[in-house]
């Protein structure tokens, strides 16, 4: 298995299913993530800083299979910049 480290610069959903496909571009590397595509979705942005790991398929496609967020994932970054102010308890 290799380690990939890079920023996003492309991101494209290929198949809505039970199981989403999901394409980005890591620096120069073309990349495919089916196992967690949704949360990678709510997580990773354009621009945002990973770190994956995977294998080349027979087509030359990096799959990859864990990756990582190095930073605030998108969710926490829209949150944190709401409109709504926060709810005091």
């Amino acid at each position: 298995m290799m380690n990939l480290k890079g920023t996003v610069h492309q991101i494209k959903i290929l198949k809505i299913s039970d199981q989403p496909l999901v394409y980005f571009q890591l620096n120069d590397f073309h990349c495919l993530i089916a196992t967690h595509a949704l949360n990678f979705l709510a997580d990773v942005a354009i621009g945002s800083t990973i770190r994956i790991a995977g294998y080349y398929n027979s087509r030359k496609q990096f799959i990859v299979k864990k990756y990582s967020l190095l930073g605030k994932s998108q969710i926490v970054i829209a949150f944190e910049n709401s409109l709504y102010p926060p709810k005091h308890i």
